[in-house]
Order: structure tokens, then C-alpha cells, then sequence
């Protein structure tokens, strides 16, 4: 079985951000199961391979949906932080 999770962002940056965030996640995953991560512009893509049940591969998709919204809520309060900064 194979999963896609496309993300969009406002800039390309940002893509990068979340793409390099999220990669390290990729590096344990059980034999079974292959995660990579790249973007391409302002496009994170996720591509999950899963040969066990499709219950393992909804779990994964969930696991990965909560670390990109965490990572996403991250970069936002950096942004709102530097700029806050910038306007003092």
C-alpha cells in the first residue's frame, strides 16, 4: 500500500522547514514501512509504503498529520516572535 500527504505553503521557506522537521521521523520506521519527505517549491510531500494492514498505514498517517501540525504551530510562533522583534 502506498499514501501521498501533500502540504501546501505560502513560501517555499516555510516548505523547507516543515520537509527538514519532519525527516527524522522517517528514519525509524519498522522493515516493514518506507517514509520519505522532500518538497518541491512550496510543496511538502510525504510518501508512505506500508505491506501490513491498513490500520498500520491509517496509524502512521495520523501520527504524521499531529508531527506537521506541531511543527507548522513551531514555526508560527517563531515567525510571530521574530517579527514581534523586528517591530520594537
Amino acid at each position: 500500500m502506498e499514501a501521498f500527504l501533500r502540504f501546501n505553503y505560502e513560501n517555499e521557506r516555510k516548505a523547507e522547514a516543515v520537509s527538514k522537521a519532519i525527516k527524522p521521523d522517517n528514519l525509524k520506521t519498522p522493515k516493514f514501512m518506507k517514509i520519505d519527505t522532500c518538497h518541491e517549491g512550496c510543496e511538502v510531500i510525504i510518501k508512505i509504503i506500508n505491506s501490513r494492514r491498513i490500520e498500520t498505514l491509517m496509524a502512521t498517517i495520523d501520527d504524521l498529520l499531529l508531527c506537521v501540525k506541531a511543527i507548522e504551530e513551531c514555526i508560527d510562533k517563531i515567525e510571530e516572535t521574530i517579527k514581534t522583534q523586528v517591530d520594537i
